[in-house]
């Protein structure tokens, strides 16, 4: 009898924690795509702000410009790998 009371209580706790996570994991997933969605936006407005490539092609300007579509291409792997697994 308290084996079985134990064993139902310890699985009681473990589903809990179970859910917990899950509900962890699902909210920063969207975090992560709200996140995601914005900076691709943002890159798309530096894209039509820059017509003519003057600040591409400018060095310090040019750097962070690079920097940042670097960061956005890292993004881009990272999402796709995360549903290449799903």
């Amino acid at each position: 009898m308290i084996i079985e009371t134990i064993s139902s209580i310890t699985i009681l706790i473990l589903c809990y924690i179970v859910w917990n996570l899950y509900n962890k994991v699902d909210f920063l997933e969207n975090v992560l795509d709200s996140n995601y969605a914005l900076i691709e936006s943002v890159q798309e407005e530096m894209k039509k702000v820059d017509t003519l490539g003057a600040f591409e092609s400018d060095d310090e300007t040019g750097t962070i410009f690079e920097a940042l579509k670097n960061e956005i291409e890292r993004l881009d792997n990272l999402i796709e790998d995360k549903n290449n697994a799903t």
